[in-house]
């Protein structure tokens, strides 16, 4: 049986955007994450991050350093009772990138190709899913992949256009895909 995800972009979304970010102390976590995770795992919903990370392709830190960052992550999210099912990147770029990582890859966004590959690997029901993004083209490899909601994380004044809705915070996801929060989803776990 096909279960619905909660499709995660990393920089803007799960963090605070800052450029390039790969170190755990310029890693902050956005307002309101772990309680939108926690709610969408208590309704049997899968987590999957989809990031493009470039900064691998540019050179400024390794895909070591990218994987040793978000095994932090993962354990953050553990921590709070809740957790990641799997992780996917893209560290190419046609243009800046150096060397291998100088390629047009289907997984970059705004290309389907993360998205695609999780719904294959977990058994995903795209169309019951929800893809959340800081830009248009996360937007567009939801659409393209037949993400059923799209939430772009922006300000009301960015422009909207069929298939995805702007918010302005995290908070207003859940509201979106009618999972309420619980008292009990908001509690960090004892012991």
């Amino acid at each position: 049986m096909l279960k619905p995800a909660l499709f995660l972009d990393r920089d803007g979304v799960i963090n605070k955007y800052r450029p390039y970010v790969h170190r755990r102390e310029d890693f902050i976590f956005t307002e309101g994450i772990f309680e939108l995770v926690a709610a969408t795992r208590k309704a049997g919903w899968l987590t999957v991050v989809v990031t493009n990370q470039a900064g691998i392709g540019r050179g400024l830190y390794s895909e070591e350093d990218f994987w040793n960052l978000m095994e932090w992550v993962e354990e953050c999210f553990e921590e709070r009772g809740s957790r990641i099912d799997r992780v996917y990147f893209c560290p190419y770029h046609p243009e800046h990138g150096i060397g291998r990582y100088r390629a047009d890859s289907d997984w970059r966004k705004p290309k389907p190709g993360m998205i695609l590959q999780a719904a294959d690997d977990l058994g995903i029901d795209l169309a019951a899913s929800v893809m959340i993004g800081d830009r248009v083209s996360d937007m567009q490899a939801g659409l393209t992949a037949g993400v059923g909601l799209n939430v772009l994380i922006g300000q009301p004044s960015e422009p909207e256009c069929s298939g995805y809705v702007v918010v302005p915070d995290l908070r207003r996801v859940l509201s979106l895909i009618k999972i309420p929060p619980s008292r009990h989803d908001m509690e960090s776990p004892v012991g």
